[in-house]
């Protein structure tokens, strides 16, 4: 005689076995998950710590007194890690006929960086960018792109002039979808290589350097406003570590949750089949 029970033991188990796979997978993608979120919250701890020290770095060579700049001698070894944002005190005389203008917007508007090769005293030239000019004053043929003819440097006045600035690593290539064009005249980054190139310039500092307010000799052709480089990082480090760490713990919680379940079914399912045996 077939016991009435026969099918329910044999099909229970093989039903099962689908449920106990699935269960596996979900445990495992989510401790991955769970490790995933984890090391990325931890990944932002440290991206947190490197900014704080990055900050505090960049503060303490604003607000130191003036050095001076890089020699030629150590041009290779200047870097935006170990040189941006120091302060520095140079000392030469402007190449005001070779003035590029940089289009730029400022806390004055729209406008241009005026940058000016500075031979220094030296004999090497430093491009300085003397501040900012509104739109209207880079009017038509007001800064031609003239190429230097020999020695810019030897027919300088003999008194040199002496200012302070940050220093600023070169932005080669251009802006946010635009490139500089240097045959027409036309830059959108202080792109130190390109900038001496187009000018005809030689032994130029791979750097330019952002002059301080009211820096220009008391002769300069023109007035920028000096003094406006902006100095701010955006630290929101901790906000993603909290993120990252709360999806964690999010997933865990599910996890721990779904598992829990798991078990309360097989073992109600196992004390029914044996309240039926």
């Amino acid at each position: 005689m077939m016991d009435r029970h026969g099918p329910e033991h044999v099909d229970g188990p093989r039903a099962a076995r689908p449920r106990s796979v699935v269960r596996i997978l979900l445990a495992i993608v989510g401790l991955l998950l769970i490790v995933l979120f984890a090391g990325l919250g931890t990944w932002q701890v440290q991206r947190l710590q490197w900014k704080l020290a990055l900050i505090e770095r960049i503060e303490s060579r604003v607000g130191a007194n003036p050095v001076a700049p890089p020699s030629a001698a150590h041009w290779s070894s200047v870097s935006k890690e170990s040189h941006e944002y120091r302060h520095v005190r140079l000392a030469g005389h402007f190449l005001y006929d070779y003035s590029t203008p940089v289009q730029a917007v400022s806390n004055l508007g729209a406008g241009f960086w005026l940058v000016t090769p500075l031979c220094t005293t030296d004999g090497t030239i430093v491009l300085v960018n003397r501040g900012f000019i509104p739109a209207a004053d880079n009017r038509a043929g007001r800064y031609p792109a003239r190429r230097a003819d020999g020695k810019p440097c030897a027919a300088v006045a003999a008194t040199p002039h002496s200012f302070t600035g940050l220093l600023r690593i070169a932005e080669p290539g251009g802006g946010f979808l635009r490139e500089n064009d240097p045959v027409n005249n036309r830059w959108f980054s202080r792109d130190v290589a390109g900038i001496a190139s187009a000018r005809g310039l030689n032994k130029v500092a791979p750097y330019f350097v952002d002059a301080a307010r009211g820096q220009d000799p008391a002769g300069a052709p023109e007035k920028p406003v000096g003094g406006l480089t902006v100095i701010s990082f955006q630290n929101n480090h901790l906000v993603y570590a909290i993120t990252w760490y709360a999806l964690a713990l999010m997933v865990a919680a599910a996890w721990w949750f779904v598992a829990r379940s798991g078990n309360d079914k097989e073992n109600r399912k196992a004390r029914n089949d044996g309240s039926k045996a």
